[in-house]
């Protein structure tokens, strides 16, 4: 069904068949037509950061910046959703073009700058969502925020969604939001980290549960980084990590049409380029928390080798737009039992 309609979303500005996917989407849950177009997976219980997940394989962050489609996108059989990023205040992101995909490469440059609608909205459309299932919300801080108060941010997130989410994921790793990645730095990583693990400890006995963190880190890391990101994570007894965020990097897409505009690339080309921050990370944790591999999921094997590599969970993005929801079984079933 997806690649019948997939030409007809491709001769659509990106953004725009973002969006009228994802409202498609919603009108086809709400008339339940969904389930005779989905194949969903089977289920493949996974325990992990003490949640137990359906199946191991979620949507990533970014999709549904709003969670504003909570509901249709469960509908879709994954395991978890993750939505957001959020930010305390309400913000346009970056100027418009700022998302393109590359089909030579089956890839997507985006620039969006963490546009959204600001946490008290998503809050809320979480609250008319009722959903049961292990939802993530991923938070950041706004584009206009020092990034000597970035904690103040992340701090205010933290505290609006603790209430209504399984876990909370952590982004100090967007490239398009300026300095942001200078929080994955030891001296800003250890200040953050130890701010946000003191309030989830003021949180968990506020609200009388516990919320996991997790902490979401760029592909874009030496060796002696990745090392130092993760006695950091230990430290601070932080409950996840997820590897990775969209790249810097143009290996893949030179000289292709859009290869040259600025913004994180996801999609196929920084599939190894993850896999490769996973399998040092896994190697440096010794199991003390667990990993969500995300990033060139586009097959049912690459699932399979991002926990190989020492992942417990999966997520994708970009693959949903090149294979469409297809993929989610896919993968499921390439992991089932691994």
């Amino acid at each position: 069904m997806f690649q019948l309609l997939r030409p007809a979303l491709f001769a659509l500005n990106p953004e725009t068949a973002h969006h009228a996917t994802l409202d498609a989407l919603k009108a086809a849950h709400c008339l339940g037509t969904l389930p005779l177009v989905v194949k969903r997976p089977q289920n493949d219980p996974r325990t992990v950061m003490g949640l137990t997940f359906p199946n191991p394989v979620g949507l990533a962050a970014g999709l549904d910046k709003n969670g504003g489609y909570i509901n249709a996108l469960a509908a879709l059989g994954f395991g978890f959703i993750e939505i957001g990023t959020v930010t305390p205040r309400p913000q346009p992101g970056n100027p418009k073009p700022r998302m393109f995909r590359l089909p030579q490469a089956q890839a997507i440059i985006n620039r969006m700058g963490f546009n959204n609608d600001g946490v008290d909205a998503l809050v809320e459309n979480v609250k008319r969502a009722n959903f049961k299932g292990i939802l993530g919300i991923n938070i950041g801080k706004n584009a206009d925020t020092p990034i000597e108060k970035a904690a103040d941010d992340y701090l205010i997130g933290l505290r609006k969604v603790y209430a209504h989410a399984s876990y909370v994921a952590i982004n100090i790793s967007s490239p398009n939001t300026k300095n942001l990645r200078q929080l994955q730095g030891g001296d800003e990583l250890d200040a953050l980290l130890g701010q946000l693990k003191a309030e989830q400890e003021k949180l968990a006995q506020q609200h009388g549960k516990y919320v996991p963190l997790a902490v979401k880190i760029a592909p874009d890391l030496d060796s002696d980084q990745i090392k130092q990101i993760a006695a950091l994570l230990i430290k601070h007894r932080i409950d996840g990590v997820i590897a990775t965020n969209t790249t810097l990097s143009r290996e893949g897409v030179q000289g292709l049409p859009h290869g040259n505009e600025a913004g994180g690339l996801s999609g196929a080309p920084v599939r190894e380029k993850s896999t490769a921050v996973i399998r040092q990370l896994a190697a440096e944790l010794h199991g003390a928390l667990p990993i969500i591999g995300v990033g060139g999921i586009l097959k049912g094997e690459h699932a399979l080798e991002k926990m190989q590599a020492g992942a417990a969970l999966v997520q994708m993005y970009s693959g949903m737009v090149y294979r469409g929801w297809d993929l989610i079984a896919e993968c499921a079933s390439a992991v089932k039992a691994k």
